[in-house]
């Protein structure tokens, strides 16, 4: 598979997987990621549901990134735009039809295995550089204009976000406080450890 379209599959993958978490972590009802929480509590505003809001919401964030650093606008961001919202909604619909008043650690299992997927869909599309949501690029543009690292910028975006949604009205939970916290260092991890080898073919070299 030639490396290009390698990078493509891997950021459509990546943008799907947000949205089935997106799903998931509505059906645990423990709090969603810190995203979802903000887009939810401006859907709080507005009267509309997740999967019509997030693309205004998106949108707006999108031309924000443009006029300070348009190199994460790519396909994956218009995959992120039209795709996430509309697989988060569907994938909240069939789980509604599996899952009814679920016991405690059912749905905590469902927290956890949405928090793992979600990171490792955002090392996927992240590594490809074919853009990333304009949501993620805020700490990526963050990260590369300042000495903070990712993970510190990540975490300071994300609790910004809860804040906000908190102020909205939005649920927030133990789901939310660990996307806050972990989602930086865990999709780091998956990047250095999972996607690069990936997309190189390769397994990464460790050094001493």
């Amino acid at each position: 598979m030639q490396k290009k379209m390698k990078r493509i599959l891997m950021a459509l993958i990546g943008v799907t997987i947000s949205g089935i978490c997106v799903g998931i972590f509505n059906t645990a009802v423990l709090g969603a990621d810190p995203f979802t929480v903000f887009v939810t509590g401006i859907g709080n505003i507005f009267g509309l549901e997740y999967g019509s809001i997030y693309p205004m919401v998106t949108g707006i964030c999108l031309v924000l990134v443009f006029f300070i650093d348009k190199h994460y606008i790519g396909i994956a961001t218009i995959f992120n735009l039209f795709g996430v919202g509309f697989v988060g909604q569907i994938t909240m619909d069939l789980l509604a039809l599996i899952f009814h008043n679920e016991p405690l650690w059912v749905r905590v299992l469902l927290l956890l295995f949405g928090l793992i997927l979600l990171c490792f869909g955002a090392s996927l599309y992240f590594t490809a550089d074919l853009g990333v949501s304009a949501y993620d690029a805020m700490a990526l543009i963050l990260s590369k204009k300042t000495p903070i690292t990712f993970r510190i910028c990540r975490i300071s975006t994300d609790v910004i976000c809860v804040i906000i949604g908190f102020i909205f009205k939005a649920t927030i939970g133990i789901g939310t406080l660990l996307t806050a916290f972990f989602m930086g260092p865990v999709i780091q991890w998956f990047i250095e450890h999972v996607a690069v080898p990936m997309l190189n073919g390769k397994k990464t070299v460790t050094q001493d």
